[in-house]
This record gives structure tokens, C-alpha cells and sequence, in this order.
């Protein structure tokens, strides 16, 4: 089963998606943290532990902010926080790359719930570099959506199935 949770920053999707992801694992779930702290930014270091306080025991914790593909195994079940951050990590790689990267993903025998963060819903950037970003994690997000077995959109800690 592939699934995707996607909501605006503090929405409530990383959350909701860890409690499903717990909820259809047989075995304790891996989560993949996909952030890259090379920027030693506070903002996110804060967050960051706060998705450390959430997770808990519940799940084996994955560093990997580029390689997806090579951490996820068959007949596991996995988390993938966030795809968002990955897509950002990995922006200087072919937008058709990476979505080939996903499709072969897909094609692994695992349970991998998706976060992306929906950037797409604001007024158009002025910068080329977060316009092109903005389109690129749009387009991502699309194919997630035709990929995924279920799609969830998070809002204040509510989820709306749309798949």
C-alpha cells in the first residue's frame, strides 16, 4: 500500500501519517527523515525534535536525504518525512529522474506512507529558483497523487480522504 498525507506547514500531516503508518505495520515501521541539517537551521532543529518527541519508540529511525531507493526494502512498512525535503535536497538532479526514482519506488513490495508539504497554494514566487522549486514539488505532487493507493489532505489536524 503506498499513501499519501499532504497540508501546509504545521497542518497536523506528519502526525496523522506516523499514527497510519503505525496503524498498518505489522512490525515496528521505519521512519526516513529526509532533512538535510546541513544549514544548522533553529527552526527546523526545533521541529526536528519535535517529530523525535511524537515518534517515540514507535519506529526505526532513517537518515537518507537523497537516496530513497536504497534504504526501502520489501515487506516493511515506511514512513518517508518528508518527500518535500527530498525533492529540495535533490534539486539540482532532472525533475524526470526523480520521478523515475519514484516509480521505481512504487514498484517495491513495502508499505510507504508519503508527507509533502503543499506549497502550491500561494501567490506565484518572484525568485526564479523558489518558482521553479514551487513547480517542481507541484508536479511531484501530482505524481504521487496518480501513484498513491490512498491520498489525504491535512488541514489543522483534520485529514480528508480525496483517494
Amino acid at each position: 500500500m503506498k499513501i499519501l498525507y499532504f497540508g501546509t506547514q504545521n497542518s497536523g500531516k506528519s502526525i496523522l501519517a506516523q499514527d497510519h503508518t503505525i496503524k498498518i505495520s505489522k512490525t515496528k515501521p521505519y521512519y526516513i527523515a529526509t532533512y538535510n541539517n546541513d544549514f544548522n537551521d533553529d527552526y527546523m532543529n526545533k521541529k526536528i525534535n519535535q517529530h523525535n518527541l511524537n515518534r517515540k519508540n514507535n519506529f526505526i529511525l532513517i537518515e537518507e536525504s537523497f537516496e530513497l531507493n536504497k534504504v526501502i526494502k520489501p515487506n516493511n512498512t515506511y514512513i518517508v518525512d518528508c518527500i518535500s525535503m527530498w525533492l529540495f535536497n535533490n534539486n539540482d538532479k532532472n525533475l524526470d529522474d526523480l520521478l523515475i526514482t519514484l516509480e521505481n519506488i512504487f514498484k517495491i513490495d513495502a508499505n510507504i506512507i508519503f508527507v509533502l508539504n503543499d506549497i502550491n497554494g500561494g501567490l506565484v514566487p518572484l525568485e526564479k529558483e523558489t518558482k521553479e522549486f514551487v513547480k517542481r514539488s507541484g508536479l511531484l505532487g501530482q505524481k504521487l497523487t496518480s501513484l498513491c493507493d490512498e491520498v489525504y489532505e491535512v488541514k489543522y489536524g483534520l485529514k480528508l480522504r480525496l483517494k
